[in-house]
């Protein structure tokens, strides 16, 4: 609402009554103590000090800030779900709503300061007269003696953050355009801050010991969700909004196990799946088509699967479906079969292109020799198979996007990646380049993998690859 009192007539204002002075004397007295029970250390904060040292060293005697991020509005006074940056997250084990991890020079390193919101109080009111930040509207956040000890750093509340910040001059980096208000109290230092930014999301390429475990539970909470889709497919076949009906299942799985989905959930029947990040949902499942699903669980600790699978509706592939099938999971395995530490990233993509275009010379879809096919300036076969063929996974679906090309997607696999190896191919329903009989087919087989020395480990192994196995698992959980 403006403050102008000329312009007050034209808002509604509230719709909550007034809040009286008996009611707010009353609202001060008689509560219990309500403290957290069980307080201690969250299960990440064994293993957040060390990369907070880690950021230490890289920039010594610089102040360094990194925000948690400020909810979206949705619409009107409505805001989507809120979730913290992840460079915060992997830095602290908090998602704490605005907070800010401060590094402060303390001459033979930095002192970490989480900067957060206390505990909303009862005694001037905010507990129930804020509709952000009161308890009674959403709920129980910890007060900053409990901040500290769930996370292991000292902390300090959010409203002294500007004087903090305005005291003596210290070069400071700053995780830009996460939070306007923190930006707006330090002068940018636009390649300093894109440098910290890229270090930030570099110091996620190898992943520890419990960010292996996190991201296991994640997987294995997607293939209860696969599961679910499995029992739901056969009842749908048919009925409008049948791939929402499919999202809704594993979608549902996924707040059950964990924090939700790590992205939007891709639900593509028939033609659908050639389009690559099909998240509508609205169309039907018909027989003898196939459907596309690209899902992953988050789990509260915000570390995400990412797995596809392509599905035959009626429970087996038709024999071009599984020729195609067949193709692209010969990909897929000649992709898996570079990954070793040492090996160059986008080894395992040129593996599983060579395949993919070798398979469509044979089919006679191609017309050009491999060699011709493969030529970086020329590469047609991209018609048919438009993106790449993997990512980092982590704390993101995409994780470490900002890091920089010579420690990503140009240099060298090292043991503790994790990362997707996903070809496809999306055989457009329009196009006349296609015989009739290919046309609207789209295929994406995707899985998760541990990088080690001697290779790598699937950890998505659970959910079946070959197709006689996806047929199979099909059935089983059909019943």
């Amino acid at each position: 609402m403006s403050s102008d009192p000329n312009l007050s007539k034209f808002a509604t204002g509230s719709h909550d009554l007034p809040v009286t002075d008996a009611l707010a004397a009353f609202m001060a007295t008689q509560w219990a103590p309500t403290p957290l029970p069980d307080l201690g250390p969250v299960p990440a904060a064994a293993w957040t000090p060390r990369r907070r040292a880690a950021v230490s060293a890289r920039f010594p005697g610089e102040r360094l800030i990194v925000p948690a991020g400020v909810e979206r509005l949705r619409s009107n006074d409505t805001f989507f779900p809120y979730r913290a940056h992840s460079a915060f997250a992997h830095l602290t084990g908090s998602q704490a709503l605005e907070g800010v991890l401060v590094f402060e020079p303390n001459g033979s390193g930095h002192d970490a300061l989480l900067f957060a919101h206390d505990r909303s109080s009862r005694d001037n009111g905010e507990a129930f007269r804020d509709r952000r930040l009161g308890e009674m509207w959403e709920g129980r956040r910890p007060s900053l003696s409990e901040s500290s000890e769930l996370y292991g750093v000292q902390t300090e509340n959010l409203n002294r953050l500007a004087d903090k910040l305005s005291g003596a001059a210290v070069a400071t980096r700053v995780l830009r355009e996460v939070d306007p208000r923190v930006d707006a109290l330090v002068t940018a230092r636009p390649e300093a801050d894109a440098e910290f930014s890229a270090f930030l999301s570099e110091l996620r390429l190898v992943k520890d010991a419990w960010e292996i475990e996190q991201m296991q539970a994640a997987i294995d909470a997607t293939t209860l969700g696969f599961q679910d889709v499995a029992r739901t497919i056969p009842g749908v076949i048919g009925l409008p909004r049948a791939e929402r009906r499919v999202e809704g299942a594993f979608n549902s799985r996924a707040r059950v196990e964990g924090n939700g989905v790590g992205y939007n959930t891709i639900v593509g029947g028939g033609s659908h799946a050639c389009v690559l990040h099909w998240t509508a949902n609205n169309g039907t499942l018909n027989a003898g088509e196939l459907l596309l699903l690209d899902a992953g669980v988050e789990m509260d600790t915000l570390y995400t699967a990412d797995i596809t699978r392509t599905l035959p509706i009626s429970g087996t592939f038709t024999p071009v479906q599984r020729d195609l099938y067949n193709l692209v999971l010969s990909a897929q395995n000649a992709g898996i079969a570079t990954l070793r530490a040492g090996a160059k990233f986008r080894d395992f993509h040129w593996a599983a292109m060579r395949t993919i275009a070798s398979g469509l010379i044979d089919m006679g879809v191609l017309k050009v020799s491999l060699e011709e096919a493969m030529d970086p300036e020329v590469g047609v076969y991209r018609r048919y198979t438009l993106c790449g063929s993997g990512h980092m996974l982590g704390i993101d679906v995409h994780d470490c996007a900002k890091a920089r090309a010579e420690e990503y997607v140009d240099g060298t696999l090292a043991a503790g990646n994790v990362l997707t190896v996903e070809p496809g191919l999306y055989l457009q329903p329009d196009d006349l380049t296609l015989p009739a009989e290919l046309r609207g087919i789209g295929i994406r087989i995707e899985d998760d993998l541990l990088v080690t020395e001697e290779g790598s480990v699937l950890m998505s192994a659970a959910l079946p690859r070959e197709a006689d196995e996806v047929e199979a698992w099909m059935a089983e959980h059909a019943g």
